[in-house]
């Protein structure tokens, strides 16, 4: 165990020599996928466990993410898609993500980095126990401004483009906007992620090679990164495969 432990560093150390030390994604966007099948994989006693034990990678991700100066993650936590699963596992779900509010609450790295929580989403389902504790966890970080956590909960990517759809409509209704005044950053700064540049790099665990979704307007020059290893089993040294397979591609936007 203790010589696995010393390749595990030694091929940390190798991956962090690679790496361009100035050349670091400002936005991440994360699709955290797998908890289920790692719970099934790993024998737990309940599909639950899988879901806290993928919650219980956050904080290590977002120390990543710090140590390399990365500003921004966004995080895919549950999908409108999601209210299609059974009702025990949307509560399963849900406790799991309320009790993740709370713990962040007091989460010593959360203030000692100066993170501010913002959630993205359609709000009108959680329960009014789930509101109490988004509009605490986000109040007690909005002075924050070193690195911002988007986490995206009742979030679906279409769902986000209707409602800024649906915004813009009434403004002109209201004659506060005309026809010709749409354009694309008018359409962005109406989105859940206002004001946000858009991620530099996506990635997602667990195998799958989609986005489900996940900033589909956002997510037009994104590179895209897609992990065979279940969430809750990330490494430091996925993240930083991750980072240097983005470091090596070419961003042309277009040109």
């Amino acid at each position: 165990m203790r010589f696995l432990k010393l390749i595990y560093l030694l091929y940390e150390r190798f991956l962090k020599r690679q790496l361009a030390p100035y050349q670091k994604p400002h936005h991440i966007g994360l699709i955290v996928d797998g908890n289920r099948r790692f719970a099934l994989a790993n024998r737990l006693s309940t599909r639950k466990a899988g879901h806290m034990a993928g919650s219980d990678r956050l904080e290590d991700f977002l120390a990543w993410c710090l140590e390399l100066d990365v500003k921004i993650v966004t995080l895919y936590g549950f999908s409108t898609e999601n209210y299609k699963r059974s009702n025990e596992e949307v509560e399963e779900l849900m406790s799991v993500i309320l009790n993740k509010f709370r713990t962040l609450q007091t989460n010593p790295l959360i203030n000692k980095e100066n993170v501010r929580i913002k959630v993205i989403g359609r709000r009108d389902r959680f329960s009014s126990e789930m509101l109490d504790e988004i509009s605490r966890v986000e109040s007690l970080t909005e002075t924050h401004n070193s690195f911002i956590l988007n986490v995206a909960i009742g979030y679906g990517g279409r769902a986000e483009i209707v409602d800024a759809v649906k915004k813009i409509g009434t403004q002109i209704q209201e004659n506060k906007l005309c026809v010709d005044d749409i354009n694309e950053e008018l359409l962005s700064n109406h989105l859940y992620t206002e004001g946000i540049p858009d991620p530099d790099l996506i990635i997602r665990t667990s195998g799958e090679e989609r986005l489900s979704g996940f900033l589909i307007w956002q997510s037009a020059y994104s590179e895209l990164y897609f992990s065979e290893v279940f969430w809750p089993a990330f490494r430091k040294i996925d993240f930083l495969r991750a980072i240097r397979v983005w470091q090596q591609r070419h961003r042309r936007f277009g040109k």
